[in-house]
């Protein structure tokens, strides 16, 4: 642990938020020197006639990756030998580790005179008491005795100015790297019935080397670990919200924990992870000893970068331990109703509700040269609706722009097609949903019965999944805004294979229950069994509008005239005069010329075939329109493509003064 004393001779006249500011743009230049502590003794101005005083500024880094800045009474006291505490905050961080009061420290630092990476809070530590009830306790940090650490932390965010609170569960990698037995396991069932008595969220900064492992204790641990299971699935079936942050290794036990709180269908939590983090329920040196398949490091076997973010159980990534807390803050701004409160608050925004989407820009794509999102709309430029298009663009141009949307499952492989955000629109809070409108280039192998790519607008089994677990994850907390150009959904036999009948109807099953106001905007095309899963008839607090020029139908037009009405088309083909001619000039020919003539003929025909497919195709395009979909009360209302941000922010008004009020989670049963 390095201390650096500057004495600063000129006056410094620099603000705590300038200091602040500039203290973490030279932070990253010391970045691996273990820089603890630097004091700066300085002369600041104290009154416009030129009076100063001295005192000490103390810029401390107590996770090792993040700077706070304090201002502290002046003292010629000689530095003190480390405590206890401060020598187990030493030895962890000699090991990449983070002792959870640190953590605490990083998260609450900024108070009266100090100014650090996160907004001003407190934390109110608990444990168990005599009776085995979960108590405020009032001790120095760092006298926990079981490897968990328990409390209620609480931030003042701009729309919470009472404070955000929620329930903390901290791993202490100080004692057994965070092994379980029966004390853990105890605090933790407190801590999840203290998150549903108060109606908060539980954040859980994972760490934990799995069940203990000692001459005196056995499978009673796994015993305790089922219980603590069992209470999670309780907890997270009832509407209740764990989001886990894994702040290094997860053995055996803690990553069916995190996977039970934030992987499952049915589950609201995110889980984040950074370079350090990994899940395994055998770590690599146990793995190699008993034979069986390891990987060259524990990041090969669950880190993000090749596992969990690949296949979509990580949610979110961070370069960093204070980023991953910024990240889950990011979370809660969209995410967080207080208790008694409906929704999450709505936040001012600078971003008129009428701005008309049209002169949004597009993103550059090879296959269109749409430069506006207006231009996605336009008759001139996209007259069929059929060109491909950025979804993400019209997201954008639909959501706040002084609002940073929050993408999640961005690294997720094979659900490239769906797009979910955590945005505000008209500074509502809401889950965005957009189907990708362009071809996507796959990620590793590609088998021979499966797509070569991924394709504009369609739902494949991993998009589905993920359209799923969004839903879900939204249902009771904040409105769904659906932004849709589908297709509908893949039928190869890969996405067969791959579960496409089950991910697609997990779409349905949570449309069906969702509760709150559904917002469904058709910008393009809304065909096939897309069309069913986010169907009017699935729930009474869907509001489906689309844009004038869009198409709804069973089926698309092309695909119509080549299997429905193929024998129609035939027909036509048959009847044409060309085709006739030809096929008797080539009846009517002997000798060396019949056999071009057969050939041309055959040309012939099919030229006329494709134009017969276009005819008919276009026929049952003209039929089955939008209009025809809004008298069958299959859509609710055609808009035009300037109002689709004022209509979405009026109908999401008008959904959740509609909406009842949730029912408070219940404690879980045992």
């Amino acid at each position: 642990m390095n201390r650096v004393v500057l004495y600063v001779w000129p006056m410094l006249e620099l603000t705590v938020s300038r200091l602040h500011d500039f203290v973490h743009r030279l932070a990253p230049n010391v970045e691996g020197l273990g820089v603890d502590e630097v004091l700066l003794r300085v002369r600041l101005p104290l009154t416009a006639a030129g009076q100063v005083f001295e005192t000490t500024v103390q810029l401390s880094n107590p996770t090792g990756a993040g700077f706070v800045v304090r201002f502290l009474p002046l003292s010629e006291a000689p530095l003190r030998p480390l405590t206890d505490y401060e020598q187990r905050v030493a030895t962890l961080r000699r090991r990449g580790l983070v002792y959870p009061y640190e953590l605490v420290s990083m998260l609450t630092a900024a108070r009266d005179g100090e100014q650090g990476e996160f907004p001003a809070g407190e934390f109110t530590e608990y444990d168990l008491d005599d009776s085995g009830a979960l108590v405020p306790v009032a001790r120095p940090p760092g006298l926990n005795s079981a490897s968990i650490v328990v409390g209620v932390l609480r931030n003042i965010m701009p729309t919470h100015p009472e404070g955000m609170a929620r329930v903390a569960l901290l791993g202490d990698p100080s004692k057994g790297l965070g092994s379980l037995a029966e004390p853990e396991c105890r605090r933790i069932m407190a801590a999840l019935d203290l998150a549903a008595r108060l109606r908060t969220p539980l954040e859980w900064f994972a760490l934990s080397s799995g069940a203990k492992i000692a001459l005196d204790s056995g499978t009673e641990n796994m015993d305790w670990i089922a219980t603590v299971l069992r209470r999670i699935v309780h907890f997270t079936q009832a509407g209740g919200e764990i989001n886990v942050v894994v702040t290094g290794i997860n053995v055996g036990a803690q990553p069916y924990w995190n996977a039970e709180a934030t992987m499952l269908m049915h589950t609201k939590g995110i889980l984040v992870m950074t370079p350090a983090s990994t899940m395994v329920l055998t770590g690599k040196q146990a793995l190699d000893f008993s034979g069986a398949v390891s990987a060259d490091d524990n990041q090969g076997i669950g880190g993000f970068d090749r596992i969990m973010g690949p296949n979509g159980q990580a949610q979110y990534w961070a370069p960093s331990f204070p980023e991953a807390c910024a990240l889950l803050l990011r979370h809660y701004d969209f995410t967080y109703a207080v208790p008694g409160e409906r929704f999450p608050r709505r936040r001012p925004t600078n971003d008129p509700v009428d701005r008309a989407v049209r002169t949004s820009p597009h993103a550059r794509l090879p296959e269109s040269g749409f430069t506006t999102v207006g231009d996605v709309f336009d008759a001139s430029t996209n007259p069929e609706r059929k060109l491909p298009f950025d979804m993400r663009s019209v997201m954008r141009a639909v959501a706040d722009q002084d609002v940073e949307p929050l993408e999640r499952w961005r690294q997720w492989q094979d659900a490239d097609t769906a797009i979910v955000w955590d945005a505000t629109v008209g500074g509502i809070p809401v889950c965005m949903i957009g189907i990708e409108s362009h071809t996507v280039r796959r990620a590793g192998f590609v088998p021979s019965y499966g797509p070569p790519s991924w394709t504009s607008g369609t739902l494949f089994p991993q998009s589905s999944r993920k359209v799923a677990r969004a839903v879900n994850a939204a249902s009771g907390n904040r409105p769904l805004v659906v932004l849709a150009n589908l297709s509908g959904f893949d039928g190869s036999p890969e996405s067969m294979r791959q579960w496409q009948l089950e991910y697609g109807a997990e779409i349905g099953r949570g449309v069906t229950n969702f509760e709150g106001p559904i917002v469904f905007v058709v910008v393009s095309r809304y065909h096939g069994g897309a069309f069913v899963v986010f169907s009017k008839a699935l729930t009474e607090t869907m509001e489906i509008a689309a844009v004038e020029g869009s198409f709804a139908s069973v089926i698309g037009g092309a695909p119509a005239a080549a299997t429905v009405f193929a024998r129609e088309v035939k027909r036509r083909v048959e009847r044409d005069p060309r085709v006739e001619s030809a096929r008797a000039e080539a009846a009517s020919a002997g000798g060396p010329q019949a056999a071009a003539l057969r050939a041309r003929a055959a040309r012939v025909v099919e030229e006329v075939r494709s134009q017969k497919l276009h005819d008919v195709a276009d026929e049952f395009d003209a039929i089955h329109t939008i209009e025809r979909a809004l008298r069958v009360g299959s859509v609710d209302r055609i808009i035009p493509a300037s109002t689709v941000r004022p209509y979405v922010v009026d109908a999401l008004e008008r959904g959740m003064s509609r909406t009842p009020e949730r029912t408070p989670v219940a404690t879980p049963p045992g």
